[in-house]
């Protein structure tokens, strides 16, 4: 893999190909222009990424040298012909790391996945009698209803460890109370696990599930390496990425999108288009249909919402202050979220070698405060909850960066799920558009279930006929509440 430059964008619709236009240029939409190719689909692929970068939230940011993600990326995966195509494109860059992370709750840090003694000390012997009695009460008497993160994980676990190692983070990633968010994100997330079975696990070494790892593959410098390699792979095939282009509205003539009207570095442009595949949040790209969809589909389209997300990056001027590839913060006190140690993901991802790059997350909106304060002002926020946090002293601090990323996670709230089946409906209405990846089917996929989608997208055009709503989710790579076992298992 090597890094392209991408200021220049190629020369738009240049031959008589018919054009697949490929709204995003994330791992959902480099994919599926990859694959057209490598599927010898008749079609060019014609990539529109509004961003600077390639690789859409799994991208890899700069500053100075300093190479940071936006949000951790493993590179694991269940599905294997996403793993092959990894490779494929990935050739020798990949570097094998020993995963890492921890829970900050109550002033004191949990190793997660959790292990027993670890666990059992930091809470104390009467609050762990008080977990497994709680957990004994809603085995026995669970809760009838079950249509909310709260109702099920509270049955499966119990309503104090509840308390303990969900709430307050869930609340904090997503804005809202865990009665507000559906039962089916649980159950994507963090389905096939109990309390006993965890626990079993983790005293007799067995393992049966699956999404327990603790050594996983990376590329050297950060995930963006990874789309920098499709993005020149779908170029040297003959297709087009173009970046600082955004998407500005599709034109229907009976059920087909026909055109496309963009917004680039030389001003606005209509390109005709034979089949589009979209990564593009859906709420937008309803809104984008011209002439509208009706009034039903639009209204459904207004009812899905999205979490956003900010970094702050802060440059320390020592050395690494923790080895965690993450840790996830519980405390109520502070607003970060998870803090990153880029060092950990890889050593090339730090230039200086003294010194430390560590990522704040703080999940927000776009209408909070928070988003719209200064970069000066979220830095000197991050320093302080680092200190505060007790992981290093906010002198040692030198310098810092801040990167917002909008509609990071599509929200699973007590309207989504209705709307959803009503804009699927219209969608599969229209004859040459498909959506996959994160957004465009507002799913919280993982890059390789988006990846998934975007590969059976591209295998739909070449006749096969894939219902990509219905793609099995527990062939993606699925990881949330964990116990460690005894025995690890090496890759």
């Amino acid at each position: 893999m090597t890094i392209t430059d991408h200021s220049d964008n190629s020369a738009l619709h240049a031959g008589s190909q018919p054009v697949a236009a490929i709204i995003g240029g994330g791992p959902a939409g480099l994919t599926a222009a990859y694959c057209l190719q490598k599927y010898g689909v008749n079609l060019r692929p014609v990539v529109f990424e509004a961003d600077a970068l390639p690789g859409g939230i799994s991208r890899t940011e700069s500053y100075k040298g300093y190479r940071f993600d936006i949000g951790g990326h493993r590179f694991f995966t269940k599905v294997d012909e996403v793993n092959a195509l990894w490779l494929e494109v990935g050739g020798d860059d990949f570097i094998w790391r020993d995963r890492k992370s921890r829970i900050y709750y109550r002033g004191k840090f949990y190793a997660y996945p959790l292990k027993p003694i670890n666990a059992l000390t930091n809470l104390g012997p009467i609050e762990a009698v008080r977990i497994v009695l709680s957990y004994m009460r809603w085995k026995m008497f669970p809760s009838r209803v079950e249509d909310n993160f709260e109702q099920w994980v509270v049955n499966r676990f119990g309503r104090r460890l509840f308390d303990h190692f969900f709430e307050t983070y869930t609340q904090k990633v997503w804005g809202i109370p865990c009665s507000e968010i559906r039962a089916d994100w649980a159950a994507q997330r963090i389905k096939n696990l109990s309390l006993f079975k965890a626990v079993w696990n983790a005293f007799t070494g067995a393992n049966d599930t699956t999404s327990l790892i603790d050594r996983f593959q990376y590329p050297r410098l950060g995930p963006g390496m990874m789309w920098e390699a499709f993005t020149a792979a779908v170029r040297t095939g003959g297709g087009e990425v173009n970046f600082n282009t955004a998407v500005q509205s599709l034109k229907m003539t009976g059920n087909c999108v026909t055109q496309i009207t963009i917004n680039g570095p030389t001003g606005e442009e209509t390109v005709s288009v034979d089949e589009v595949i979209s990564t593009m949040p859906l709420r937008r790209l309803v809104n984008c249909i011209e002439p509208s969809p009706p009034q039903g589909v639009i209204d459904a389209a207004a009812k899905l919402k999205y979490r956003d997300f900010l970094i702050v990056t802060l440059i320390l001027d020592h050395e690494d202050p923790f080895d965690d590839n993450w840790i996830y913060i519980h405390s109520p006190d502070v607003k970060v979220g998870r803090i990153q140690n880029f060092r950990a993901w890889s050593p090339e991802m730090v230039p200086v070698e003294k010194t430390a790059s560590i990522g704040m997350e703080y999940f927000c909106n776009v209408t909070d405060e928070m988003w719209n304060e200064s970069d000066e002002s979220l830095i000197a926020m991050a320093t302080r909850e680092l200190g505060q946090l007790g992981l290093a002293d906010p002198a040692s601090v030198i310098d810092g960066t801040v990167i917002r990323q909008p509609k990071a996670y599509p929200v699973y709230d007590t309207e989504y799920k209705d709307a959803l089946g009503v804009i699927r409906e219209w969608i599969d209405s229209v004859e040459n558009l498909q959506t996959v990846g994160r957004n465009g089917m507002h799913r919280y996929n993982n890059q390789d279930h988006s990846m998934l989608t975007a590969m059976l997208a591209a295998r739909n055009l070449t006749g096969e006929d894939h219902d990509l709503w219905t793609v099995n989710v527990e062939r993606s790579y699925h990881e949330e509440f964990q116990v460690e076992p005894k025995t690890k298992q090496k890759s």
